[in-house]
């Protein structure tokens, strides 16, 4: 009886020893995969505060104190240059007005003049062409104060200088609605009109047509 040989069991290699857990790597999860989304560390809820409620509140309180003090004091700057702007144009208007009552001074000297002078020995037409120098002189000083005189005969009829107190037949039509003649003069001061000039308007009218002669004849 042949015995059998026992065989024996290949030879298992023995397993290396696990590396001890250390402290950094305690309760951390599995390592991150590579190429996938991390989650987001989730911000604290309600954000974090610049600075603290009560220094806040004390800080706007501030500035809206001085933007009521900024308003304060331009309403006080608008109030003053208002009040300035309205006392230096009365000043202006004034001394305008002294002005022209200056200029006319000497003309009212002339009419005085003329007013007092001896009728029984100044012959009238000395008289008439006292006044008519006064008139000249006034017109001068006031034209060169601003003053504008409205109305001549052969201007054309202009509704806002004019006011028509009566129409004429016009010689020819090109004459239609001119001045034919000016019963006062208007003035303009400073561009308002002080008053229109009371005109004599033409009118042109289309002649009758002439009957045409009979046939036959």
């Amino acid at each position: 009886m042949t015995k059998h040989k026992a065989h024996k069991k290949p030879a298992v290699p023995a397993r290396p020893p696990e590396p001890p857990v250390t402290a950094d790597l305690a309760g951390a999860g599995p390592p991150p995969v590579e190429g996938a989304v991390q989650p987001e560390t989730p911000a604290p809820a309600g954000g974090a505060l610049v600075e603290p409620p009560a220094q806040m509140i004390q800080r706007l309180s501030e500035e809206l104190e001085q933007l009521k003090d900024q308003r304060l004091r331009l309403a006080a700057e608008f109030d003053n240059f208002k009040k300035r702007t309205q006392r230096e144009r009365a000043e202006t208007w004034s001394r305008a007005q002294a002005e022209i009552a200056a200029s006319i001074l000497d003309s009212l000297d002339d009419l005085g003049r003329v007013a007092h002078l001896d009728a029984e020995q100044t012959p009238a037409s000395d008289v008439l062409a006292g006044v008519e120098l006064v008139e000249r002189k006034l017109a001068r000083v006031l034209t060169s104060a601003g003053l504008e005189r409205l109305g001549a005969e052969g201007d054309s009829f202009d509704p806002h200088a004019h006011e028509a107190v009566s129409t004429a037949p016009a010689p020819t039509a090109a004459q239609d609605h001119l001045v034919a003649s000016v019963l006062q003069p208007g003035y303009r001061f400073g561009g308002a009109l002080l008053r229109p000039a009371r005109v004599l308007v033409y009118v042109w009218q289309e002649p009758p047509p002439v009957d045409a002669p009979a046939p036959g004849w």
